[in-house]
């Protein structure tokens, strides 16, 4: 995979080639593509899922910068702080 520097590098030349409008619709149109290809994946039809994601996960990123990278990775931490608590009681 890309190393962090060269993934926060090519999604700050997005966001500033394509601009933050530009780019929240490239989201928001990955995104509706990865719930059809997830829709498909559940009917036995798997094969664009990875894409999808991939597709996904570096629009996600350019939001990230877009929104701002301590106030997103402060509200990950804590959804994933959350999903710790209720997987611990899933499990007990």
């Amino acid at each position: 995979m890309t190393d962090q520097f060269a993934l926060v590098t090519i999604c700050r030349r997005a966001l500033d080639t394509w601009g933050a409008e530009a780019q929240i619709d490239q989201c928001i149109e990955e995104c509706a593509e990865l719930t059809v290809e997830l829709q498909h994946r559940k009917r036995g039809r798997p094969e664009h899922v990875a894409e999808e994601i991939a597709d996904a996960i570096i629009v996600l990123h350019q939001m990230r910068l877009l929104i701002g990278v301590e106030a997103v990775d402060t509200m990950v931490c804590e959804k994933l702080a959350r999903l710790e608590k209720r997987l611990e009681g899933a499990e007990g």
